[in-house]
């Protein structure tokens, strides 16, 4: 039987471009494990998907019936509306994010995945904790290069 997976996810950015971060809080059964990071320079954007990515990733087995819990509109509504598949069709011509958005695809498909948008800084106990986490990463030291989004800059 699959498991079923909750992921709360959040992404900051200090600036947009600035310093950002990303915090993810997995919850499978008992099992609860929460992760974060921070870059130099990123934007919010990149940091919401990225903390979606990193959370599937950290998946050990493939078909999980995962619901990922996010405040942000640009990732959720680009799945749940199928807007993403419509630029995968036409390459992400024209679209930001187009590193991201395909590692996000290729580990999206290992898994049953739905999404649900809540809203940020509304009180929900694991938004804030994802929110936590992702200013934390992001104010952090030893901030890593977003290498797609430098690349974008070229």
């Amino acid at each position: 039987m699959p498991a079923n997976v909750q992921i709360y996810t959040d992404g900051a950015a200090r600036g947009n471009p600035g310093p950002g971060g990303y915090g993810v809080v997995l919850l499978s059964g008992q099992h609860r494990k929460e992760l974060s990071e921070g870059y130099k320079k990123t934007t919010n954007n990149r940091m919401e998907l990225l903390a979606a990515i990193v959370g599937l990733e950290a998946l050990k087995v493939e078909g999980c019936n995962v619901t990922i819990y996010s405040d942000s509109e640009y990732v959720a509504n680009a799945v749940a509306k199928g807007w993403v598949f419509g630029w995968e069709q036409k390459r992400f011509k024209g679209k930001k994010n187009p590193d991201l958005w395909l590692r996000f695809l290729k580990v999206y498909r290992k898994h049953s995945v739905s999404f649900v948008w809540i809203k940020g800084h509304a009180g929900h106990p694991l938004n804030e904790r994802c929110d936590q986490l992702a200013t934390e990463a992001a104010d952090g030291i030893n901030l890593k290069e977003d290498t797609g989004y430098l690349n974008s800059l070229a």
